[in-house]
């Protein structure tokens, strides 16, 4: 079954044909910035609304954030989900349920209610991502890829300005209840989606999408780069802002700001990198990236200071517009039609590590929150290791340097 809505040529065919504003470019940017009005959020208060409302531990901490994974380790059913539903649609639909989770957050302050509410936000978040991933590969060509995925990072950064400085504004001038500031923001994304589901053609995709899942022995750097990446990722996202709350007493609003000039940094410099990314090549931009997360997290175990440890947590944040590499490199040795197949399937590969990760690391944080940390700098350069196996020039039949599959035969390929 197929919705009916108009439909127009390839999106880079014939440009002309739509108004300017109803293009897939302006569509993915209208989406990336509609997700922090409700993610932001969610990320800005859980840390105190949990510790606060339902006496959060690092335990309890750990076990919302593997929970809050599970709809990314789910992501491989996208593809099953594409025989009911247009991969346009599909992504609006997770859009729209992503800001109704968060809207709901607020009116359930216990243990079990913070449970179901981050379960629901992040089925929306995490299926939303996946097939922004898939649809920006297939709507960009190659050489704007690396540019326009940081004009993406761009757009929901402005966003995240204005979220954190809202949170800051409302919780410490208008002391704010968290119900109303989570209503406020998952709202916002909802009426979005609304927007990008009526104001938008449904646009043709250049290459008809495999709707079955897709494994190619050919892509296993991709996939192992992918794993590690959602493993190094959730010592970021779990614990360095858990650290700021419990260990150096960051209150709302501090953490509202901090995540506003990390937001405000990566307006300016995400296109830059991936125009760096375009430049240098994927293989060097990881070598960066993982050279400098070994030292960020090696820090995050001993330091003292409040101040050192939000200027770590600018700094690690940072590196996540590199993880741009990762999706290009992927972009340049696919076949065009296994990418909505497989960005569903790399987002289940990122998540099987990170619905472990967040509650066993939980109760080594009780142990030794060094340890956490530690354990992240040797994710990170598992992944540096990796990083030196990507070629200069990745294509169809040169994916990695050393481990190279053979070339297959047709029937062969087509039952991988």
């Amino acid at each position: 079954m197929t919705m009916n809505a108009p439909t127009t040529p390839s999106p880079d065919s014939a440009p002309s044909l739509l108004a300017r504003w109803r293009r897939p470019e302006v569509l993915l940017l209208l989406m990336a910035a509609a997700v922090p009005l409700s993610f932001a959020t969610w990320q800005a208060l859980i840390n105190n609304f949990a510790y606060e409302r339902a006496a959060f531990t690092g335990v309890e901490i750990g076990m919302m954030q593997s929970l809050r994974e599970v709809p990314g380790f789910l992501a491989f059913g996208v593809v099953f989900l594409l025989l009911l539903i247009r991969e346009q649609r599909l992504a609006i639909f997770s859009l729209l349920l992503l800001g109704l989770g968060t809207a709901a957050t607020g009116f359930f302050p216990s243990v079990l209610g913070i449970y179901v509410t981050t379960v629901v936000m992040s089925l929306g978040y995490h299926y939303y991502e996946t097939l922004q991933i898939s649809l920006s590969l297939q709507w960009i060509d190659k050489v704007r890829a690396p540019e326009t995925l940081g004009r993406l990072i761009a757009a929901g950064s402005i966003t995240s300005i204005v979220v954190y400085a809202l949170v800051w504004f409302t919780s410490d001038l208008l002391a704010m209840d968290y119900l109303w500031i989570y209503l406020i923001g998952g709202g916002a994304t909802a009426a979005i989606a609304l927007v990008a589901w009526l104001g938008f053609p449904q646009f043709k995709q250049p290459v008809e999408q495999h709707k079955h899942m897709v494994l190619r022995k050919r892509y296993w750097l991709y996939y192992a780069l992918t794993f590690m990446s959602g493993a190094r990722r959730q010592i970021f996202i779990v614990f360095a802002g858990f650290l700021m709350v419990e260990k150096f007493g960051y209150d709302v609003g501090a953490i509202a700001l901090l995540f506003l000039l990390n937001s405000a940094i990566n307006i300016w410099l995400a296109p830059k990198i991936g125009r760096l990314i375009g430049r240098i090549g994927e293989r060097k931009a990881l070598v960066f990236e993982y050279i400098g997360l070994i030292g960020v997290f090696t820090a995050y175990a001993f330091v003292e200071n409040a101040t050192l440890a939000a200027g770590l947590y600018v700094v690690d944040h940072l590196f996540f517009a590199l993880a741009i590499a990762i999706k290009t490199y992927f972009q340049k040795i696919a076949d065009p039609a296994d990418i909505a197949s497989t960005a569903g399937v790399s987002f289940t590969i990122n998540h099987i590590a990170a619905v472990v990760i967040p509650a066993a690391f939980g109760f080594l944080w009780l142990v030794s929150p060094a340890a956490v940390f530690l354990a992240g700098s040797a994710m990170a350069a598992c992944s540096l290791i990796m990083a030196f196996n990507v070629p200069r020039h990745p294509q169809p039949g040169h994916e990695v340097l050393l481990g190279r599959v053979p070339a297959a035969a047709p029937a062969a390929a087509a039952a991988e």
